[in-house]
């Protein structure tokens, strides 16, 4: 179903676009997951281990690729809002050869470059070569990663966002499936985990892709649409770059704390792994919800309505922080049992580690539910650069604060783990100061 951006209640408008987005992505993290517990609990902790910091490399690696895919779509929104035809198709044409050459250039390098990744990532010796050959397999899936985000982000400036969700239920469902068939029952080990990955990834990339095609003829460069504007392909490139900065900065942020949080042992990294995945499926949602409201604003700011652009605004904001409140007294208070999902209710080092970052980084999603606001605002009304300074401050100060705290004695894990809101809301408070101070949308 294609919703218009521009009309209609703000409040229902962007609710109903945003939750296929947000339930996408959920199912995203639910077979990320999948790998985890399957590999936490028939293969071991050491497959744990893998696993998860094999998952913060791919995210960070990928990222650049989704960040690129992400600034095409605000470009895509805009010349939708304006109803610019011409100028889409050429966007489409120029942005899918650009992005798709820079993935082949990722895949090749992480290929060849597996073992240099590795060393700078500081991965222990007893799960090294498990971790090589699991990224080895799920690093083919790169180039469908492409795929199906590109025409996701296509598919949503369109006003279409039940469509990814389809395709990524369908390829959730496999992965599923596969991981069991492939670890539980044909005693693959890691390497069938990654099998179940790449496959899911292949048939979620290769299926939106054909099916958007025929959906949207009308909007699918032809041949003589296929040609460099100079002004277009700039604009293009940065937003596109300017969301790709961004992403592989918040990325090589995490994997950065991923690198420190290593150095602590094997059984800090199972459950720092355990818990991220925790962390990230609960506040999932508040980010498609920036997402979401970030195509909102890019739609309407094409069509020139400031006024629908305010109210969203503040409606955005009640919807993000009556959730992220929920979520925090849920995760505080279910944190143990939620631990238990990954790993053996007998592993209380493990839980205890995780336990705490939960309910400690936990009780400020709030602050990342607004900060996701904020960079969805800035990308839509074209000042991308400022969602890249956001992220610098918020991932900036995680990463300079958990390096300067966690050597020190009396404070260690628990200095990573509280780096980590007061990046959060140091880049809110800038952002809602610059806000107040735009001059785009006045007295908001």
């Amino acid at each position: 179903m294609k919703h218009d951006l521009t009309h209609g209640n703000v409040t229902k408008t962007m609710i109903n676009f945003a939750l296929p987005m947000i339930l996408g992505n959920l199912l995203q993290q639910f077979y990320n997951i999948a790998d985890t517990v399957i590999a936490g609990k028939f293969i071991g902790a050491d497959a744990l281990a893998s696993v998860g910091s094999a998952y913060s490399l791919m995210t960070f690696l990928t990222s650049v690729i989704i960040g690129l895919c992400m600034g095409s779509g605000t470009v895509f929104s805009i010349c939708f809002g304006r109803n610019d035809r011409n100028r889409l198709k050429n966007s489409i044409a120029v942005s899918f050869l650009f992005i798709a050459t820079v993935t082949i250039i990722i895949n090749t390098a992480v290929f060849m470059k597996t073992d240099l990744i590795l060393h700078m990532m500081k991965i222990p010796a007893d799960i090294y070569y498990l971790m090589r050959k699991y990224v080895r397999i799920i690093s083919a899936g790169i180039f469908f990663v492409f795929l199906y985000n590109y025409f996701s982000f296509l598919s949503r400036a369109l006003g279409n966002s039940a469509v990814p969700l389809c395709f990524l239920g369908i390829s959730s469902v496999l992965n599923i499936i596969l991981d069991i068939l492939f670890i539980v029952v044909f005693k693959t080990g890691i390497s069938g985990a990654g099998y179940a990955t790449v496959t899911a990834q292949a048939l979620s990339g290769i299926g939106i892709g054909i099916y958007v095609f025929i959906k949207e003829k009308n909007i699918f460069p032809k041949i003589n649409d296929i040609k460099i504007n100079r002004i277009n392909f700039l604009e293009v490139i940065r937003h596109s770059f300017s969301a790709c900065i961004q992403q592989s900065v918040m990325n090589f942020g995490i994997l950065m704390i991923h690198g420190l949080v290593n150095s602590f042992g094997t059984s800090v990294m199972a459950s720092f792994a355990s818990a991220v995945k925790i962390d990230s499926f609960a506040y999932m949602p508040a980010q498609e919800f920036g997402n979401a409201f970030s195509l909102f604003i890019s739609q309407n700011y094409g069509s020139g309505k400031p006024e629908r652009i305010r109210e969203g605004i503040k409606k955005a904001v009640k919807i993000s922080v009556i959730f992220c409140i929920s979520v925090s007294v849920i995760i505080f208070i279910f944190a143990p049992l939620l631990m238990q999902i990954f790993v053996d209710k007998t592993e209380y080092e493990i839980i205890n580690t995780g336990v705490t970052y939960l309910r400690t980084e936990g009780s400020f999603y709030f602050g990342i539910g607004i900060l996701f606001l904020l960079y969805g605002y800035y990308r839509g009304i074209e000042k991308p650069e400022m969602s890249l300074i956001l992220t610098i401050i918020s991932l900036g100060t995680r990463v300079i604060l958990a390096y300067l705290l966690a050597p020190v004695p009396s404070v260690g894990l628990n200095g990573i783990w509280w780096s980590i809101p007061v990046g959060w809301i140091l880049a809110d408070i800038t952002g809602i100061l610059y806000l107040r101070k735009s001059k785009i949308l006045p007295e908001i």
